[in-house]
């Protein structure tokens, strides 16, 4: 996760501890008529904002972990798609198995899919509708990055998909035939579904961590009774209380 951002949404939650430590200092005088600026709610709420943070990053963490094992899976695919039409071609295939063979390995080739994935995601998963600066104003969602995540997710749905079409169109070939063990129809259907596992992971990881973003959100920043918002009232209320 961005560090700045990651850090700043910690600051919140940590400046509202030292808020609720000066309301106690202020003893009786710190006496809100607004439910949710006393005591009994800003505490309950600082917990529920460290535990919205604390699942957020370990979220963030499986996510990561399986965009890694994903790519250490999808990388040299292309490379071995290499390999196996090297082979179909040497084979007793016919012209048009490998002509329909080369069509479908030329998209599986084609479609690396980009590093960026976790960079984007980075902007994605910290954009929130309120986050502290020094200027203390809002910013905006990044809805860039969230096109560069799902522009990049397809590219490997693309991949599987064709890797499932070529495998499917060399198993019906009964003039493929080859030795090396790792290109055996049996091999491929193997590397298939390892494939589609380490996809659907990333996918899976990903929608559990959207999740996570939108309530560390709304613990945080809703506009209504959000961390922020609490906090933005309590000073409010201790100012006036002093005038």
């Amino acid at each position: 996760m961005s560090s700045t951002q990651e850090s700043g949404h910690a600051i919140n939650v940590a400046n509202m501890e030292l808020l609720a430590s000066i309301c106690i200092e202020h003893g009786e005088s710190f006496n809100p008529s607004k439910s949710i600026l006393k005591l009994d709610s800003i505490n309950p709420l600082i917990s529920t904002a460290k535990t919205a943070l604390t699942d957020l990053k370990e979220k963030f963490t499986v996510y990561t972990k399986a965009v890694d094992d994903r790519e250490e899976l999808f990388d040299p695919l292309s490379k071995f798609v290499t390999r196996l039409m090297n082979s179909l071609s040497s084979s007793d295939a016919p012209e048009k198995t490998y002509a329909d063979a080369k069509t479908i390995s030329r998209k599986i080739e084609g479609q690396r899919a980009s590093k960026k994935t976790k960079h984007a995601l980075d902007a994605f998963i910290e954009s929130t509708h309120k986050v502290t600066t020094d200027s203390e104003t809002p910013t905006n969602p990044a809805e860039e990055a969230h096109k560069e995540i799902s522009a990049s997710q397809m590219g490997y749905d693309n991949r599987v998909d064709n890797f499932d079409k070529l495998v499917k169109l060399l198993a019906a070939e009964t003039g493929f035939t080859p030795n090396e063990a790792d290109l055996k129809v049996t091999a491929l259907n193997a590397k298939l579904s390892d494939l589609r596992a380490k996809n659907s992971a990333v996918v899976t990881s990903f929608a559990k961590l959207s999740k996570s973003r939108i309530e560390r959100n709304k613990v945080l920043y809703d506009e209504k009774k959000g961390l922020y918002e609490v906090a933005m009232e309590v000073k409010a209320y201790i100012y006036y209380a002093r005038s």
